[in-house]
């Protein structure tokens, strides 16, 4: 089997550095090796990674991880080697990593929730892997951590075989890699976890890649009213020429703006913005009998404080959503070719390309609501 010498990766060495990042530098390329990949494991070659405000909640701490730890989460790349034993993937395959290692056997993936995967969850909060190692090696003899399962700013990585998912080989890496993240939680926020049906209306809160990939979806489902919320103008504009049928400037005044324009409140909401203020705005703005759909990941220390009595009387239902309640083996292959149809043109939401050397500055571009979709291209 093949280690990898001198790997260029992005590694994160302590939390919450003050933005701006481009000067204080809180990602750093070095050089690291690579073990081998194990039984049940790949080696990829990275060819794109997306940023995403989970990365960035690393970074600014407010969900802490160990470290050091090679950052990125949202991938696509090229099989280069299949660890002994042998797999259902082969060298030169094109794949897209999911950031869930679904192991296939606990309790949640029998029941068809691998988003929920038990030891993929120990192996994440670990920075490990699924088999509970670490394959980086650094110069001075200590293994930085893999962020969840991918640790995609980097020129390869090992990964479990359960993160990934064959795609075909004409789909541009740069698209493959918002399939792993952005695709499968905002698209499938739409469609499984708000289960959206024609004629419904829908609101959407916070246009970042998810949020605007749960548009789409919405879309996609046959909603007839689509609000577009944000505070950002350009990302509202950008909603409107996807689908939405409105938009809303975000703030104290858009619960009201919602509930008018959709008769009272929309059937369906969904939060992506990770602020439990704001996810206290979209329940607001879900109508009677209504279903508000959080995907957001607030710091672990914020509370949310609803009216109780509505849960009830008003026969509500407040949901998250991890992954999108997708399955990712069942779901990238569906999404990608709803893409190939016209019918999810997630392509619209890639905004910016970047060099790994540039990674910094994409986060502060992430960090002021600027950028939509980076990716960086490896």
């Amino acid at each position: 089997m093949t280690a990898v010498r001198g790997v260029r990766a992005a590694v994160l060495t302590e939390l919450a550095r003050p933005a701006p990042y481009a000067e204080s530098r809180p990602l750093e390329v070095r050089e690291l090796d690579l073990d081998p990949p194990g039984p049940g494991e790949l080696l990829v070659r990275l060819r794109a990674t997306g940023l995403c405000h989970s990365d960035l909640s690393v970074i600014n701490g407010s969900r802490p991880r160990p470290l050091p730890m090679v950052l990125g989460h949202e991938a696509a790349g090229q099989v280069v080697e299949v660890g002994p034993g042998g797999s259902d993937f082969a060298a030169g395959d094109h794949v897209v990593l999911s950031f869930v290692p679904a192991c296939g056997s606990c309790r949640r993936c029998v029941a068809g929730r691998p988003a929920l995967c038990e030891p993929g969850a120990v192996a994440n909060r670990g920075g490990t892997l699924l088999s509970g190692t670490s394959r980086w090696l650094a110069p001075d003899g200590t293994r930085p951590h893999h962020h969840l399962g991918v640790s995609g700013f980097a020129e390869h990585a090992v990964v479990s075989a359960a993160s990934a998912i064959r795609v075909d080989d004409d789909l541009p890496f740069e698209i493959a890699a918002l399939f792993g993240c952005a695709v499968l939680t905002g698209a499938g926020a739409a469609f499984y976890s708000a289960r959206v049906v024609p004629g419904e209306s829908v609101a959407v809160f916070g246009l970042g890649g998810v949020g605007l990939a749960a548009l789409l979806a919405a879309r996609a489902a046959g909603a007839a009213a689509i609000v577009a919320v944000d505070v950002v103008e350009h990302k509202r504009a950008l909603a409107v020429e996807l689908g939405a049928t409105h938009s809303v400037p975000g703030g104290p005044d858009a619960v009201e703006a919602v509930r008018e324009l959709t008769g009272g409140g929309a059937d369906k909401v969904i939060d992506t913005t990770g602020s439990e203020k704001v996810l206290a705005q979209a329940y607001a703005a879900t109508t009677t009998g209504g279903t508000t759909v959080t995907v957001g990941l607030p710091h672990p220390d914020r509370q949310l404080v609803l009216p109780a009595l509505s849960l009830v009387a008003e026969e509500r239902t407040l949901r998250g959503s991890y992954l999108g309640s997708s399955v990712p083996r069942r779901d990238v292959p569906r999404f990608v070719d709803l893409y190939r149809a016209g019918r999810l043109p997630v392509d619209r939401l890639l905004s910016g390309r970047l060099t790994l050397d540039e990674v910094n500055t994409g986060f502060d571009q992430l960090a002021s609501g600027d950028a939509i979709r980076q990716v960086v291209l490896l």
